[in-house]
């Protein structure tokens, strides 16, 4: 299945530290976007009313992110302790300090994953990361996710520069950023610790702002919104 590793402990990340790092400037900016929509799926902010959904999914899924992700490792989460994750996730959209989608059908009636858009390697960087529900992987579902927060990054949000991190072991992860265009700038050598408590190196791949315009992500067709249903794209 698909995985990328990502920072703090969230539903699309694994935890990390690179140092301390300023917010991003939010000053310029049209968003957040809060509910994307691609050919196939919907990306949305999650909410308490969702519980149900990602339970679900990650128990169908949790012998999967158990060998990528530790946050699956404290799983089974208690359903009140699920809500107010997802309340949390709610909150940093507002207060514009992350940014954490839920990846649904068009209907949005199942739950296929979840991904970030994260704010936390500084001023003017996006990094993605995310996970695809095994029953959906081998459909480029994680390539058209990820394609569409970058469209997200580079035209809403103004970024400067979008990121994704991965296992190199993780094969099908790394194909999604060459597919998309990105650069291979470092394997970082023991750089992060796996779930089962190792040492693990991560692959850096990387988009810059003048590179958007010819990259893949920017010919998909996407629809963004606002909190209040504007369209931003």
């Amino acid at each position: 299945m698909y995985i990328l590793y990502t920072l703090p402990a969230t539903l699309t990340s694994t935890p990390v530290t690179f140092g301390v790092y300023d917010m991003p400037d939010t000053s310029m900016r049209r968003g957040p976007a809060y509910r994307v929509h691609t050919e196939r799926l919907v990306l949305r902010c999650w909410t308490p009313d969702d519980v149900f959904l990602i339970q679900t999914a990650i128990a169908e899924n949790l012998e999967h992110l158990r060998a990528w992700l530790p946050w699956a490792l404290y799983e089974p989460e208690e359903l009140a302790d699920k809500i107010e994750r997802l309340r949390r996730y709610r909150g940093d959209f507002d207060l514009d300090r992350d940014y954490v989608y839920g990846i649904f059908n068009r209907d949005e009636t199942k739950v296929l994953g979840s991904i970030g858009l994260h704010t936390r390697l500084g001023r003017g960087v996006r990094e993605i990361g995310y996970w695809v529900h095994k029953d959906h992987t081998n459909q480029g579902l994680a390539t058209e996710v990820s394609a569409a927060l970058t469209q997200v990054a580079m035209v809403i949000d103004q970024m400067q520069r979008v990121e994704i991190h991965c296992d190199p072991c993780n094969v099908a992860s790394a194909a999604v950023p060459r597919k998309l265009g990105f650069t291979h700038e470092a394997t970082l050598r023991y750089r992060t610790v796996s779930p089962a408590g190792e040492l693990r190196d991560t692959m850096v791949w990387t988009l810059l702002a003048a590179e958007y315009p010819g990259s893949p992500s920017a010919s998909r067709t996407i629809e963004a919104y606002d909190a209040c249903g504007q369209r931003l794209i």
